[in-house]
């Protein structure tokens, strides 16, 4: 079946963009950079995030492959915990002359609606910004960038926008509507 889909590219051109969220009160949610570049770690993440919203495209990747995207100098995971639980994450993808994508950015299912997100994207938009100081061959971050669709969750657009990301492109295209990938069927039923 074909359906609609929707892609916004937003943007922030100064660290002064950043509109930061205040971050949950009453939680136990720390936020720690996962230095040691894994491939299967990695993974867990994106079909544990990214299941029930249709995330596949790098699921046909091989694990060298994965393992290279983790391992590119600059490129950084930075992961929510919930009491120690994974929660959630966010992927900053180094790109050439000072710019950075938020890859990836989500939570999982079970920690959604809780702040989380917010604080999340706020912090790792700023770890985006000051990506130079942890890469020193790296020059400063000019620009950061990012995309979601209408697959998305109902709320990431306006959290991209709350947190002073602002938008300058959308592309409508009729693409085949995938079965959800997981992390297992019926997870979130």
């Amino acid at each position: 079946m074909s359906i609609t889909l929707t892609t916004w590219s937003l943007e922030q051109t100064s660290p002064s963009d950043l509109r930061p969220a205040t971050p949950p009160e009453g939680e136990d949610v720390t936020i720690r950079r996962a230095e040691v570049p894994s491939a299967e770690f990695s993974r867990f993440l994106y079909t544990a995030v990214g299941g029930d919203i249709r995330w596949s495209d790098r699921l046909s990747l091989t694990f060298k492959q994965w393992q290279e995207i983790v391992e590119k100098p600059g490129a950084e995971i930075w992961v929510a915990y919930d009491k120690g639980t994974p929660a959630g994450y966010v992927e900053l993808d180094p790109q050439d002359d000072g710019v950075v994508e938020i890859v990836y950015f989500g939570l999982i299912p079970a920690f959604r609606g809780r702040r989380i997100g917010g604080h999340l994207l706020s912090y790792g938009t700023a770890r985006a910004w000051d990506l130079a100081e942890r890469w020193p061959d790296r020059e400063e971050t000019k620009r950061v960038w990012l995309h979601t669709c209408s697959l998305d969750g109902p709320h990431a657009m306006a959290n991209y926008e709350r947190r002073g990301f602002r938008l300058f492109d959308t592309k409508v295209e009729e693409a085949e509507e995938a079965d959800t990938p997981g992390p297992w069927p019926g997870a979130h039923a």
